[in-house]
């Protein structure tokens, strides 16, 4: 355990087992390092693994300006930890929150990625859902307090893709309910208003995913509904990518079925260090053939 220093200033709480390639871990908007510990436990034998706080997030640092909170700055101080091991490149993981900010973070700079997966990710993505997305965002934050956090707590882990997780494993959703509550409330109201809240949306980067050529293995549960058709999205958009969606699962994927994440997350680790992991060519296009038959074809 320890601290890294990002290049404003903010010290970013971190704790690290195993040897090997580096492996990161940047967890979502109602976790922190500890929601990665079956990760941490499975991968740490063959990996130098590294669960982080993110800013807001004590022991992290938690700064008072929403100024100090961005999209941008959340996927650099994933860099900022990098930076501090002395690691040319890292494999990413990250689910919802952390799961932008990784894929941010290969957009940005996939000269320090080794790999991405990106999990869980597509809040607030769609367009037509934005707005919508960014009032509920507002109320959250609004809600949050020291006196009221529990409360949130509560209310936030049942929601419609967090019961799944409630009802396979209710000792883990508790913990996770309780460590929920434990959390900053000024560090996750100003997280809700600098980072979710303000995000662009996966459609407008769609360019940008096109360029994209690190490794990249997208996941999310099937009844994670705000993330089916972003996921969709970026395994349209990203010729790098795959698309793993486990059966009958929510949005909590890592904790909820810790077994079937682990072995996706390894299978793809495997492929990619083996120099196996495909490049799509031939990208399908908009109006292309359904069949893909040419018109000399048929």
């Amino acid at each position: 355990m320890g601290y890294a220093t990002t290049d404003d200033g903010c010290r970013l709480y971190f704790e690290t087992t195993g040897t090997g390639e580096p492996l990161v871990f940047v967890h979502e908007f109602a976790g922190d390092h500890r929601s990665w510990e079956p990760q941490l436990r499975y991968f740490g034998r063959r990996y130098q693994c590294i669960a982080f706080n993110a800013r807001g997030y004590p022991p992290s640092d938690v700064p008072e300006h929403e100024s100090n909170y961005s999209q941008e700055r959340a996927w650099r101080d994933i860099l900022a930890i990098i930076d501090h091991f002395g690691f040319d490149q890292a494999h990413v993981v990250g689910l919802s929150m952390g799961g932008f900010s990784t894929l941010h973070l290969g957009l940005n700079r996939p000269d320090r990625t080794r790999s991405l997966v990106v999990a869980g990710c597509g809040y607030g993505a769609q367009k037509d859902q934005q707005e919508q997305f960014r009032q509920e965002a507002e109320a959250a934050a609004a809600s949050m307090n020291e006196p009221t956090l529990k409360m949130f707590a509560n209310s936030y882990s049942v929601g419609s893709t967090r019961v799944q997780f409630q009802q396979k494993d209710p000792r883990g959703w508790e913990e996770f309910r309780d460590q929920l509550a434990e959390h900053s409330a000024m560090g996750s109201a100003l997280t809700m208003r600098g980072v979710q809240k303000q995000r662009p949306s996966l459609y407008d980067l769609e360019e940008e995913m096109r360029q994209l050529e690190v490794p990249t293995l997208i996941m999310t549960g099937d009844e994670d509904m705000p993330c089916l058709l972003p996921s969709l999205l970026m395994k349209r958009t990203i010729r790098s990518s795959a698309l793993v969606v486990l059966p009958n699962s929510g949005h909590t994927i890592n904790l909820e079925d810790p077994d079937a994440f682990n072995q996706a997350v390894d299978q793809f680790l495997n492929q990619v260090l083996s120099g196996r992991w495909p490049l799509r060519e031939g990208w399908e296009k908009e109006g292309d053939p359904i069949l893909g038959l040419t018109k000399d074809d048929a």
